[in-house]
Order: C-alpha cells, then sequence, then structure tokens
C-alpha cells in the first residue's frame, strides 16, 4: 500500500511499458504508450474498513471494474471496464494491492489480476483480469506506480473531484515521478534478513567481478554495448564498479570500465523465448532498468530486475552459450543459472584516527585483479594463497569426454564427421548423464543415443556406459522430433 499513501492519483505502466488509460467512450480500458494523457491518470480511494484495498477512477469518474463478461468466448481473460460506484456491485471495483519487489499486483474480488495483454490482435493493448497460468506470462500482472501530484492541498482535490474530471491539466513532468517504496523505517526492512545479507555482498565495495555457475565471468564486451561471459577474469571488462541507489538500502546499479550501466532492457533476446537482453547502456535519466536488487542465497547472490526477473548466464548450445540475459529460471536444470559469486576487487577505504598507522594497507584493484578464481565464501576478501595449486594449471579433469551434437528432426547431424561439443562425465549411469546433458544444453526430454557402426542409425542408450574412460560420440534427439516418434514406434523407448 506504500505505493499508493501518498498520492491523490497514480498512473500504472505495464510490462510493456504502456499505461493503463480510460477510452472517451467512458466504458473501455486499453493500453497506450502515451503517459502523459489525463486519460491515464486514476484517482486513488483507499477503502474503509479493507487495508490494502483501493478504487481507481477514471478522468471520466467512473471505475476500474472487473466485470463478469469474458474478452473472448472460451478464453479465460474477463473485461475490465469503467463503471459507476454502485451500491451492492461496489466489490468489484475494488482492488487488492500486493506488492511484488519494485512493483505492484492487483488482486481482484474474484481472485484474479489486473493484466495488460500483449501478442497478437485482438489481445494486443487490451486489458482483462485473469490468472496467469502460462510462465511467460507472470509479467503480465505487474504494474509499475507513477505517482501523480494533481493539486497542491486535499480540499481543492476534494472540492474538483465531484465536478467535471475530464477538465484536468496534465500535470508538469516535473510533478510526475517514479514510485519508490518507502524503505527506511519501514515494516519490510525491520522483518527481512534477506536484503541486507544481500547487501552484505556489495559492503564497502567500490568494484567487484561477478562469476557464474559455469565460472565464467560477466565481461562487458568491447563494442561497448554487449555483456557476454569469459573465463578471463583478470581482464579490464570484468570489473564493474558499484554505485548504490540514494533512497534504498538494498539496490546498487553496476558501472562497466567503459562507464555504462548494466541495464535489463525489455527486448528479447530470441524471438519466442522468454530471456530478453541485458546491455550496457548510458540512459538520459538514471531509471530502474539499470537498478540491480542483490538477494542472497547461500554464499551467493542472485540480481533481480525491477520486472522480478534475474540476471541469468545462459549455458547450453549456441546461440545460448556464453550470453546474459534477465530471466525467471522456471525449470529446474537452470535454477543456478541466476547464482553469482562475487569477488570484490576494490573497496571504499575508510580513515580512521583509530586506526593503527603500521597495519597492512588494504588492497586495491591492482593487487587484485590477477588473484585466483576462488569461490566468495564469505562477505569478506579471499587472502591471496601461496600454494602453487591456486594458480597452476588447471587440475586434470577425471571421467571420460563425451563429445555430442543435437540431432534434426528427422535423426540428421550437420557436420557429420565433426567432432561437435564436449563435456566430462565422471558416472556410468544413462539417466546421469542424460540429466547432465540438459543442464548443460538447457534443452528437456532428450534422448542420448549412439549409432550403429553397422547400418549407422541411431539408438537410445540403454546401457550403462563402459567401466573404461573411454571417450564416446553420441547425437541428442529431441523428444517431440520424427525419429523420437519412430523409437516409440519401435519400443525402443
Amino acid at each position: 500500500m506504500e505505493f499508493f499513501e501518498k498520492s491523490n492519483a497514480v498512473k500504472l505502466r505495464s510490462h510493456l511499458d504502456k499505461y493503463l488509460v480510460a477510452d472517451d467512450d467512458q466504458v473501455e480500458t486499453r493500453q497506450s504508450r502515451n503517459g502523459s494523457s489525463r486519460r491515464a491518470q486514476w484517482v486513488v480511494e483507499v477503502v474503509e474498513g479493507k487495508e490494502g484495498h483501493v478504487r481507481l477512477k477514471s478522468c471520466n469518474g467512473r471505475y476500474l471494474t472487473a466485470s463478469a463478461t469474458p474478452f473472448l468466448l472460451g478464453m479465460t481473460g474477463n473485461r475490465v471496464v469503467q463503471e459507476d460506484f454502485e451500491l451492492g456491485s461496489e466489490w468489484t471495483q475494488q482492488w487488492e494491492v500486493i506488492r511484488e519487489g519494485f512493483q505492484v499486483k492487483l488482486r481482484s474480488w474474484c481472485g484474479t489480476y489486473l493484466r495488460g495483454n500483449g501478442g497478437m490482435p485482438p489481445w494486443r493493448n487490451t486489458i482483462t483480469h485473469d490468472e496467469p497460468y502460462s510462465s511467460a506470462t507472470q509479467n503480465w500482472v505487474l504494474w509499475d506506480v507513477e505517482n501523480v501530484k494533481l493539486f497542491e492541498d486535499l480540499d481543492s482535490f476534494s472540492s474538483s473531484v465531484s465536478g467535471d474530471l475530464c477538465l484536468w491539466e496534465p500535470p508538469s513532468p516535473a510533478s510526475v515521478i517514479s514510485v519508490k517504496p518507502p524503505l527506511k523505517n519501514s515494516k519490510l526492512q525491520r522483518n527481512s534478513n534477506k536484503f541486507m545479507s544481500g547487501k552484505d555482498f556489495f559492503m564497502n565495495a567500490k568494484a567487484v567481478r561477478l562469476r557464474s555457475n559455469h565460472d565464467k565471468y560477466l565481461l562487458a564486451e568491447e563494442d561497448e554495448e554487449s555483456v557476454t561471459q569469459d573465463r578471463n577474469g583478470s581482464s579490464k571488462n570484468a570489473r564493474w564498479v558499484v554505485e548504490t541507489v540514494p533512497g534504498y538500502d538494498f539496490v546498487i546499479r553496476l558501472k562497466s570500465c567503459y562507464g555504462k550501466y548494466l541495464t535489463a532492457t525489455n527486448h528479447p533476446f530470441l524471438l519466442g523465448v522468454t530471456g530478453r537482453k541485458v546491455l550496457q547502456t548510458q540512459p538520459e535519466r538514471l531509471d530502474s532498468s539499470i537498478e540491480w536488487e542483490p538477494i542472497t542465497d547461500g554464499s551467493r547472490v542472485k540480481l533481480k530486475t525491477r520486472y522480478g526477473n534475474f540476471l541469468r548466464a545462459n549455458g547450453g548450445l549456441p546461440p545460448w552459450r556464453n550470453s546474459v540475459t534477465h530471466d525467471i529460471p522456471h525449470r529446474t536444470a537452470t535454477q543456478d543459472w541466476v547464482l553469482w559469486d562475487v569477488d570484490v576487487v576494490e573497496i571504499h577505504v575508510q580513515s580512521s584516527p583509530d586506526q593503527n598507522p603500521s597495519a597492512p594497507p588494504l588492497p586495491h584493484s591492482d593487487s587484485l585483479n590477477c588473484e585466483p578464481h576462488t569461490k566468495s565464501k564469505s562477505f569478506k576478501f579471499s587472502r591471496q594463497e601461496s600454494s602453487d595449486s591456486s594458480v597452476s594449471s588447471p587440475r586434470k579433469a577425471e571421467g571420460r569426454i563425451i563429445y555430442y551434437q543435437v540431432a534434426e528432426d528427422d535423426g540428421s547431424v550437420e557436420d557429420e564427421g565433426m567432432q561437435g561439443y564436449s563435456l566430462v562425465f565422471k558416472g556410468s549411469g544413462v539417466e546421469e548423464l542424460t540429466r547432465k546433458f540438459e543442464e548443460e544444453t538447457g534443452l528437456e526430454g532428450i534422448i542420448v543415443c549412439c549409432r550403429s557402426p553397422l547400418n549407422g542409425k541411431l539408438y537410445p542408450l540403454r546401457l550403462d556406459l563402459p567401466p573404461n574412460n573411454v571417450t564416446m560420440q553420441v547425437v541428442l534427439v529431441l523428444p517431440a522430433s520424427t525419429v523420437a516418434r519412430e523409437f516409440e514406434q519401435q519400443g525402443l523407448l
């Protein structure tokens, strides 16, 4: 409710960066990019006797209402319209405000949520209330709240709402600000140790390196726009300057060596998939797209965006391999892709009159840029190890090397003579190997196959691997492919 407590009126911005607007027909609602229009302004009325519930009145003097009329026959979403206040049905105009990170969800009388729809017409730009059953539509019920200052005092506000609200003048740009929750002295801050411990990873840090679950570092590319992963942690491109966000106790910005900010954009990484691009940008105004909320997870952190997504280091096959997106890990195999180790490479030196002058100086970035790749098991610095084992050549991996390729729909493989990609596998069971491939590639339900030396046909692996760690060549078959259906017909699965 803190999003609505200090405002006469608000604007609601959907995940598509469009505003909830009331149409001039005084019935329909939709989304529009024109946030300066009076139709995007909604007067807030707190519902007496119901904590956390509000009504939203449009410039037409009518209330945002969750109707029982389907938007399209056969679909789950119902229409959201403007209606006059009427005793006996006023509960359809009440919305429960539920905080979700930097955003809110508005829950209707029947347990569904106000949803800004995307996709193709007739869905595009529409507003319904529904449950986000699909993982791809989870963000459609999240709204950014902008505080709109319509009047200087509540007396003029009260005397004006009874008149023609359509005569309101749009507020000046200076009077429209993004609402940021008042975290100081808030219940959330008092009761949550999760956020505080997340911030501790960056306490007094001036610059850090972020190491992904794939043991690769978050890297700012030389094109000064792209962000990738790389094993070269000693590069200056792996160094990110930490800035705290004023007014927040657990939100940071990360600036690359090119002076640009790590930014969660709204551009899809690939059409048809959920991950969105993470880039280096230098926005004219420092907005929430460059703000990251550290959340602790054991000895590592997750970096959460204002959209509720997480900074994700992708594995698998190109073009996913070494890419960085922001997304929600819905599958178990990719849960660890949003976890990061934090290596502090430079700190803010704070002089103290009680500091012992004979004490050794604190380490700076020059002495830490080439430190060994050690995990940050605590929030303090890892000590430099003099042991040759930490800086010598990497230990030889135990297990067998397995080369693999992904088959086409008919079972064919491009570049048949090539070895393909590889991984090191220590076990011998086929089920364990299949899980390993799913984690490595990001694919689900794959079938691990070998090719017969007699006729060249593919057959699913069913027996354990040979006991000696010999190099193997396998082919991964997708579960929805033609060759997988043939396996089922032949009783091989």
